[in-house]
Parts: structure tokens; C-alpha cells; sequence
């Protein structure tokens, strides 16, 4: 099997799948991120797909983030924490250079830490605040009521810097609940700039992973986070 073929094939077919999307929804495909995530995936695999021009990679759990980046150094890739971020995990995390964002600040206590810890670092980091806005009691994040005292924590920091809401849709979600609950996180989004002057803090909306980004897009998302359809194919 040429993994190289097999994976550059992958993500050209994401790719006008997401450009696709973007334009239904009548936007331009350049609006919308793709982040990789390599969960479960080796570091010659990911090789070859930032080779073939994917450099947003996502990573689950810190552990498996930092060995790849030390395995993946030579490689110029944009890292994105997408998955629960323990607090005793949150400095030899920031510690990554080549750390760009961290998706899912789910709780107070890990915003305050994040903007402690950046700040004996002297470094500054982008985070999405993770929104809880389906039912499924596995979801971590901050409901809607919850939002905006978060949000204003967020905007008083100095070296922790808001970006925008993450989500994910419920598990066992159909098209249409799926559909349900993006199209509320964009409302949550488009109401809370408002009330609290952060167009800018809230510019960014993260949902959609493998199963349901072409959804996501049609919604409003501006990042999506897709695994297992880029490594179609291949025995991980």
C-alpha cells in the first residue's frame, strides 16, 4: 500500500468536500480550517500528510502532543489541543513552541491556570471555550448561562486569548439534532457578541468532526476537526 497516495487522496477529498460546504453556505472555502486530528495516529503517517499540505494537526491528549511533537520537530505544523486538558498538564503544555491554539477550555479553574501559567512563561495562547449545548451528559463545557462570566474572565486576561466557542455534537445524534445543535451554538455566538462587545473574542466557531462537518459548515463553523475520514484505507 503507498500510504503517501493513500492519505494526499484522503485529504483532497475532505478538502473539496469542506470547499464544498463552505460554498452552500454561500462563503468562501477559505473561511473554513481543517484541523487534523491525529488521535491514534502514528508519526510516520502524519508525515505524510503534512507532506501533502495539511499542517493544522489536532491532538486528544496532551501525553500523546507532546511525544509527537518532539517525533514531528523537523515539521512546520500548527498544533491545536482539542481534547480535556487536566491542570497539571497546563504548563509543560505551554511549553510547546509550536502550540497555536487550545480548543477546549471546558472550566474556570483551567482559564485561570492557562493565564497563570502563560504568564510566567511570557507567552501569549489562543483557547476556545468549549459550550455544552447538547444533552449528553459525556460532554464537558460551559453551559449557556455560564457563558458569559467566562467569556468576560476570558477578555480580562492578558496572556490567555480568546478566539471563539467550541462544541461537539451529542453522540447518538441524527442529521437533524446535529443540525439542531450547531445552529445553536451560532446563535449562542451571535448573541453574546452582542451583549458583550467581543465580535472579535468570538470570531471563530469550532464544531463538526468526520461524521458531521459538511453540516458543521453549512452552520457556521469556521474550524472543523476531522480524523478518521483523512486516514481512510490505512491500518492504524
Amino acid at each position: 500500500m503507498n500510504v503517501a497516495a493513500v492519505v494526499a487522496e484522503n485529504l483532497q477529498s475532505v478538502q473539496e468536500r469542506v470547499a464544498e460546504a463552505a460554498v452552500r453556505s454561500g462563503r468562501s472555502p477559505d473561511e473554513v480550517r481543517l484541523v487534523a486530528v491525529t488521535k491514534y495516529v502514528s508519526s510516520d503517517v502524519i508525515r505524510h500528510l503534512v507532506t501533502a499540505g495539511c499542517k493544522d494537526l489536532g491532538e486528544s491528549r496532551p501525553q500523546a502532543l507532546w511525544q509527537k511533537d518532539a517525533e514531528l520537530a523537523d515539521l512546520p505544523i500548527r498544533w491545536h489541543l482539542v481534547g480535556h486538558l487536566q491542570t497539571n498538564k497546563v504548563r509543560r503544555t505551554l511549553k510547546l513552541e509550536r502550540l497555536v491554539c487550545i480548543q477546549s477550555v471546558d472550566r474556570v479553574e483551567l482559564l485561570e491556570r492557562l493565564e497563570a501559567e502563560a504568564g510566567k512563561l511570557e507567552r501569549s495562547v489562543d483557547i476556545l471555550l468549549e459550550a455544552r449545548v447538547s444533552s449528553d451528559p459525556t460532554k464537558h463545557g460551559f453551559a449557556r448561562s455560564e457563558l458569559p462570566a467566562a467569556i468576560g474572565m476570558a477578555q480580562r486576561c492578558q496572556f490567555v486569548r480568546l478566539r471563539g466557542l467550541m462544541t461537539m455534537a451529542s453522540l447518538e445524534a441524527d442529521a437533524d439534532q446535529t443540525r439542531q445543535e450547531f445552529t445553536a451554538l451560532r446563535q449562542w455566538r451571535d448573541e453574546l457578541a452582542e451583549e458583550l462587545g467581543a465580535e472579535e473574542e468570538l470570531r471563530e466557531l469550532s464544531m463538526g468532526m468526520s461524521r458531521d462537518f459538511e453540516i458543521a459548515i453549512e452552520c457556521g463553523a469556521t474550524i472543523v476537526r476531522v480524523g478518521s475520514a483523512l486516514f481512510r484505507g490505512l491500518s492504524l
